[in-house]
C-alpha cells in the first residue's frame, strides 16, 4: 500500500508538498510534529491540538515503556485512548533517551541494557522488544532502535555503531513483518540512517537501508552539536539518494531557520521539543523573531504577540497580560505561551506547503527570514 504521494516539487530546490496518510489523519507535507513524549505534549491539552489542526503528534517508546507501562498501556487498548487522541502518533524507539544516559547503558549485539532514569531499575531493549512495545503504544508511525552517535565522534567508532544500528533496524523490519497490529489499525514502520557526519558512512547508511522494505526513512544523529551548515550539508546529501516516493523524517529538528534550510533540501517531517520547552521559559516564537516575554519593555504593551501569525493566544491577549502571568508565577502563562509557539509552528509549516504548492517556496523563505532575522 502506498500511503505517500508527492504533490508538488518546487522547480528551483528540493522542497516538495506531499500527502502522508495513516488510518487516524491525513498528514500534509511538509509538516511539523508536537512533541508529547510521555502521552502529553507539555501544557497543551488535545482539543487545543485538534483545534489547531495538528495532524500528528509523537510519543517516545522509552519513556512511555518506563512509565505507565506497556502492561497499563495494552489494558487501555494503547495510546490513541489512552490520551483521547484520534489522529496520527509517531513514536520514536527511545534509542537517543537510552544512549543519552551514557553511563547507566551498556550496549551489546543483542540489544541494549539500560537503567531507568526513574528508579534505577535494569531493562532490556533488543529490537524485537521494541517492535513489540510499538505494537502494545499503537502508534501509527513507528521507528526502530538504532544508535545515535554523539557529535563529536570518530569515524572508527561509527563505523561499528552502523553495523550494530543496520543490524538492529533489519530485525526490527523482520519483527515487525512477522506480526500483526493489536488494535484493527494500520502501522508503518520508519527506517533511521546513521552515521554522523561523515558523507561515506551517510551514504553507506541510507543505501543500505533504502534497499530494505520499510515504509519512510528518517535521518537521525543530527541537531546534536554540530555547527548547523554541516547539519544542512549532511542533510542535502542525505536527500540526494533517499527515495524520492517515501516520506523524508528529519529528527529532532528544529527552529524556524533549520527547518525552511531543511524543507528547501527535501525533508517532509519535523519534530522537536523548542517550541513548549522555550514557552515555558517564556520564550514566544513569532515572524519578527523570537522574544523574551519577560522582558520590562513588554509591561505596558498591549498589543498582540504577532499580528501576522494570528494564533489563539495572540488573537486574545497582549504582551502585556502574558508578561503579567509570567512574573507572577502563573501556570497559565506557560500554557498560553505553550499553545502560541506549537500554533505559530503549524500555521508556519502550512504557509511553507503553500509557498511550495504555489511555486515561489524561495520567495516565502527570503521574506520570511528578512523579517525573522532582522527582529523587525
Amino acid at each position: 500500500m502506498n500511503s505517500f504521494t508527492v504533490v508538488k516539487s518546487d522547480g528551483t530546490c528540493k522542497a516538495r508538498a506531499g500527502v502522508l496518510k495513516t488510518d487516524h489523519s491525513e498528514i500534509q507535507t511538509p509538516v511539523f510534529m508536537p512533541v508529547g513524549t510521555l502521552g502529553t505534549v507539555k501544557a497543551v491539552e488535545q482539543r487545543e491540538l485538534t483545534d489547531m489542526d495538528a495532524s500528528i503528534i509523537l510519543g517516545n517508546t522509552y519513556h512511555l515503556y518506563l512509565r505507565p507501562g506497556n502492561e497499563v498501556m495494552k489494558a487501555a487498548g494503547g495510546l490513541h485512548r489512552f490520551m483521547n487522541w484520534q489522529r496520527s502518533l509517531l513514536t520514536d524507539s527511545g534509542g537517543f533517551q537510552v544512549f543519552s544516559l551514557t553511563s547507566l547503558r551498556k550496549v551489546k549485539d543483542e540489544g541494549v541494557e539500560f537503567s531507568s532514569h526513574l528508579d534505577g531499575s535494569k531493562h532490556f531493549f533488543s529490537p524485537e522488544k521494541v517492535i513489540d512495545t510499538e505494537r502494545i503504544i499503537g502508534s501509527d508511525i513507528m521507528m526502530p532502535l538504532d544508535i545515535c552517535m554523539p557529535n563529536p565522534s570518530e569515524h572508527k567508532d561509527n563505523v561499528k555503531a552502523l553495523e550494530i544500528t543496520h543490524n538492529w533496524e533489519t530485525r526490527c523490519l523482520h519483527h515487525f513483518k512477522n506480526t500483526d497490529g493489536l488494535y484493527g489499525h494500520r502501522q508503518m514502520l520508519f527506517s533511521i540512517c546513521q552515521g554522523s557526519t561523515f558523507e561515506d558512512l551517510r551514504v553507506r547508511s541510507i543505501e543500505t537501508l533504502a534497499a530494505m522494505d520499510f515504509d519512510g526513512n528518517a535521518i537521525g544523529g543530527l541537531a546534536v552539536g554540530e555547527p548547523n551548515e554541516q547539519m544542512y550539508d549532511i542533510v542535502d546529501l542525505s536527500t540526494n539518494h533517499l527515495p524520492e516516493d517515501k516520506p523524508r523524517y528529519l529528527m529532532g529538528v528544529g527552529t524556524p531557520v533549520d527547518i525552511l534550510e531543511n524543507v528547501e533540501r527535501g525533508v517532509d517531517m519535523f519534530d522537536c521539543v523548542m517550541p513548549t520547552r522555550n514557552a515555558r521559559h517564556g520564550r514566544l516564537f513569532t515572524s519578527h523573531g523570537e522574544i523574551n516575554i519577560k522582558n520590562a519593555k513588554y509591561k505596558s504593551n498591549f498589543d498582540s504577540p504577532d499580528e501576522e501569525y494570528p494564533t489563539y493566544t495572540s488573537k486574545n491577549f497582549s504582551l502585556s497580560y502574558l508578561r503579567h502571568l509570567f512574573i507572577s508565577g502563573e501556570i497559565l502563562g506557560m500554557q498560553l505561551a505553550s499553545i502560541h509557539n506549537i500554533g505559530f509552528y503549524l500555521e508556519f509549516m502550512k504557509r511553507i506547503r503553500f509557498a511550495i504548492l504555489e511555486g515561489r517556496f524561495k520567495e516565502f523563505k527570503k521574506s520570511f527570514l528578512d523579517k525573522y532575522l532582522n527582529n523587525k
